[in-house]
């Protein structure tokens, strides 16, 4: 019977996960002491496809498995609980992995050779891993234990000034390329890779400079957050001159708008922030365009504001968007 797995790829999932598998769906259930219905939702959920009743799952997705059900049996989770915190952990797994193989799969098997000798490929994730595995493991969790202690260093400064903690107020700022689209079609899949990568490195670091926060990155487009209007000001100013004002780079475009967000399995939402990506529509070629509550932030005396004709924003009526100048 089949495991379920790609054809060709169970000796680079065996290589890399180092157990066989020896259970079924539903042995992994009533060892864990899950309802089957429930455990094969939890494996949906977290981004893998089902894998029938063929013997799919291993010690470790047994191990996993029984600290669900041990969180819910101690009442700190309840099944709807459960099955948001693994939707986060799933897909920003699954983006971190795609990222990291297509950044290094090829420097690994080069090192493979050059210190090994020819092999296949799971020979030369079997070797990485053996070799380095613990090394990522830690450096993982070292960088969800600092995110983590930054996000309730969050919730008790917002806590201390009696806001609600599952709400902020900060100013959301949407940065995209422009003519993406017709980029893309002009230009090699390695060229337009390239393209993104430098543009959400760039952008990153710009965003980190401003004590800012990026949340999302979309190909041609960033979503980050800042503090204040004037910190946002500082990084949207930033992203303009390191990416658009680069005659190697597409020109970019930025909007900025200000108001209460939520924050939600590390994803950021409320009308600030579908109103800074609307900004960006109206928004000049390396230039920004922020609404009034951004602007209304602004010191006087270092930006000058100027709002704009008034123009139907989809979702948001007819309002008069601002363009900004640094005194």
């Amino acid at each position: 019977m089949s495991d379920g797995s790609v054809p060709g790829g169970n000796d680079l999932e065996r290589a890399l996960l180092g157990q066989e598998p020896t259970f079924t769906a539903a042995e992994v259930a009533a060892r864990a002491g899950l309802p089957e219905s429930q455990l094969r939702r939890i494996w949906r959920t977290l981004g893998f496809p089902e894998r029938g009743d063929d013997r799919a799952y291993n010690e470790d997705d047994l191990e996993a498995m029984s600290l669900l059900a041990q969180l819910v049996e101690d009442g700190l989770f309840d099944y709807d609980l459960v099955l948001n915190v693994v939707r986060g952990a799933g897909l920003s797994m699954a983006r971190l992995a795609d990222w990291e193989v297509g950044t290094l799969i090829q420097r690994i098997e080069d090192v493979f050779v050059d210190r090994v000798g020819p092999g296949s490929p799971s020979e030369a994730t079997d070797w990485l891993f053996g070799a380095y595995g613990d090394s990522f493991d830690r450096l993982l969790l070292y960088t969800w234990r600092r995110h983590v202690a930054a996000a309730v260093a969050r919730i008790d400064l917002m806590r201390a000034v009696d806001a609600d903690p599952h709400t902020t107020h900060l100013t959301v700022g949407f940065a995209d390329i422009v003519g993406f689209t017709a980029l893309s079609n002009e230009l090699t899949r390695d060229k337009i890779g390239d393209l993104v990568e430098i543009f959400e490195t760039r952008c990153g670091d710009v965003i980190a400079a401003n004590s800012g926060r990026l949340i999302k990155t979309m190909g041609d487009a960033v979503l980050f957050v800042n503090d204040d209007p004037l910190a946002a000001y500082a990084t949207a100013e930033g992203i303009i001159h390191v990416v658009g004002r680069d005659k190697r780079m597409p020109d970019v475009r930025i909007g900025l708008a200000t108001g209460s967000v939520v924050f939600r399995l590390g994803d950021v939402y409320g009308p600030p922030v579908n109103l800074a990506a609307r900004l960006t529509q109206v928004a000049r070629r390396n230039r920004m365009i922020v609404d009034q509550a951004t602007a209304d932030g602004l010191p006087a005396d270092q930006i000058e504001t100027r709002p704009l004709p008034a123009r139907p924003m989809r979702g948001f009526g007819v309002m008069e968007p601002l363009t900004t100048r640094r005194l």
